[in-house]
């Protein structure tokens, strides 16, 4: 007896050993485009930033820029355009969300899940051009107001400035806001806003102490994850502005193509700044997210 159990825990053993060899072939591919895509660049980008691009020579010069206000500018930019989207985006879909969870008509949330599936999706050089040919100086909406007697490149707007850029970057923010807060919103048990009511909460008792509370993280999250998604975008900037505005992501191009300014060593360290401010977005929705999940699960 003692012998057939030992046998079954053998047998079971090398089962294991064999699905465990398994799983570990069929991650190869996953760790080998990992490795190829994301750690062999980063560690490219580190060793450039701290080396001349023309004689090889360690140096801390290519992140000079951190000292110098004018070198900063591409920065402040990307940070303004990320910070005006990114709270436009979010209060405008916030609204449409809680719009489309409140409709009791199924034909109403799957239209406009689909419509943001589609049109957070929808950026590059495509919509700089929807928004040149809608908004640009002739374009149809903006002659179409001229005739009526409104010409909003008179009062001061510029489709290929800063305040452009938030316009058509808040395009794909606002319904990319929608969809990473409807489920946090549907996830809202009617039972917790009766068991408000029965103890007396008012609706606004029940926002501030159960709602919000709640809804706060997810919320969080969605900016973290709305504002690096607008730092890092650089096609269809580049395609509205052809460069006009100076971004990091815009300049590190520069640097990189460019027949006079090409530098690849301050590119590589313009490179890492983005990335950190990148990874503190991601880092700070992925703690953010655990503590929403936990309370949504409950």
């Amino acid at each position: 007896m003692r012998a057939s159990n030992t046998g079954t825990l053998g047998a079971s053993s090398a089962t294991a050993r064999g699905r465990g060899g398994r799983a570990a072939i069929a991650l190869l591919p996953f760790v080998s485009i990992v490795t190829l895509f994301l750690l062999v660049p980063t560690v490219s980008l580190i060793w450039g930033s701290f080396h001349d691009s023309n004689t090889g020579a360690f140096t801390i010069a290519n992140y000079s820029y951190l000292s110098h206000p004018i070198d900063l500018v591409p920065f402040r930019n990307s940070l303004e355009l990320s910070l005006a989207s990114t709270v436009l985006g979010s209060l405008v879909g916030l609204v449409i969300a809680q719009a489309i969870v409140s409709s009791r008509r199924p034909i109403v949330q799957e239209i406009a899940t689909t419509f943001s599936s589609v049109a957070a999706n929808f950026a590059g050089v495509p919509l700089a051009f929807a928004f040149g040919a809608t908004l640009g100086l002739n374009g149809l909406l903006t002659v179409a107001l001229k005739s009526n007697g409104i010409d909003i490149y008179d009062g001061g707007f510029k489709l290929r400035s800063l305040i452009g850029l938030i316009v058509v970057y808040a395009y794909w923010e606002i319904p990319l806001m929608v969809l990473v807060m409807l489920p946090p919103l549907q996830a809202m048990k009617p039972s917790w806003r009766e068991a408000a009511e029965i103890l007396g909460a008012s609706r606004w008792q029940y926002l501030r102490s159960v709602a919000i509370p709640i809804l706060m993280t997810p919320f969080i999250s969605s900016l973290l994850l709305l504002y690096a998604n607008a730092f890092g975008a650089y096609a269809t900037a580049y395609g509205l502005t052809t460069g006009f505005v100076s971004l990091v992501p815009i300049e590190i191009s520069n640097l990189t193509n460019g027949d006079v300014s090409r530098n690849l060593g301050v590119a590589d360290a313009l490179a890492i700044g983005l990335a950190v401010i990148m990874a503190v977005c991601i880092g700070g929705r992925a703690i953010v997210e655990r503590r929403s999940t936990r309370w949504l699960a409950r």
